[in-house]
């Protein structure tokens, strides 16, 4: 029988659809579109590796519908269909609403839900799964990245307006998204920041760890 006191508790991996031209724009010109998307690739398939090494049920959002999908998707699409892994699509116009509404829909199905994003190959299994259990004492978790951001975010308990007017890509987003959480009567923990491959700086460093 499974434990009583395992969480329920589900990683949803978000991710834009390959296309070049359209993913890794900053690595492009050190790498090229056929280069940041390649990386793109290797980074997306590094993360899903990480998430379904927690041991917790793994789902993929990307954010373009199946009828709107250009690219170059089918090395992701075959580990994807192999593992037998849901895929969704994220909705919403910002990316505040799409999180939203994915861990919303989520916390429907399971007591916890986390959205990692797929350039941050740091969130490594431990990591993710303390993830999941600082939402035992909290209604919020985020994992913050050196530049502002958030590698990670998971929930227990949504509320309207937790992401709203947020300056995503900003070196802001982390204390606004603190600030939003705080006046929606939300609480939060932080976990040590981590990094994520937006630079090429940041894609020597992911080379470096593999």
């Amino acid at each position: 029988m499974p434990q009583s006191n395992f969480p329920s508790a589900v990683f949803l991996q978000f991710a834009k659809w390959p296309e070049a031209g359209r993913v890794k724009t900053r690595l492009m010109p050190e790498l090229g579109a056929v280069g940041a998307l390649d990386a793109h690739i290797r980074l997306t398939l590094a993360v899903l590796d990480n998430l379904c090494a927690t041991g917790y049920p793994v789902e993929f959002w990307w954010d373009r519908p199946a009828d709107d999908r250009p690219g170059e998707a089918e090395s992701i699409v075959e580990e994807l269909e192999g593992a037998g892994l849901h895929q969704g699509v994220q909705q919403g116009r910002t990316l505040g609403e799409r999180m939203h509404r994915a861990l919303s829909q989520s916390l429907g199905d399971y007591e916890r839900a986390l959205i990692v994003g797929s350039d941050c190959p740091s969130v490594d299994p431990d990591y993710a799964r303390k993830a999941v259990a600082c939402l035992a004492d909290y209604d919020v978790v985020l994992g913050p990245s050196d530049d502002g951001g958030y590698v990670l975010i998971g929930a227990s308990r949504v509320a309207e307006g937790m992401l709203d007017d947020i300056a995503w890509g900003t070196p802001e987003v982390l204390t606004q998204t603190c600030d939003r959480l705080e006046e929606s009567g939300l609480s939060y923990c932080l976990l040590e920041p981590r990094w994520d491959v937006d630079e090429p700086e940041d894609w020597a460093r992911f080379l470096r760890t593999c």
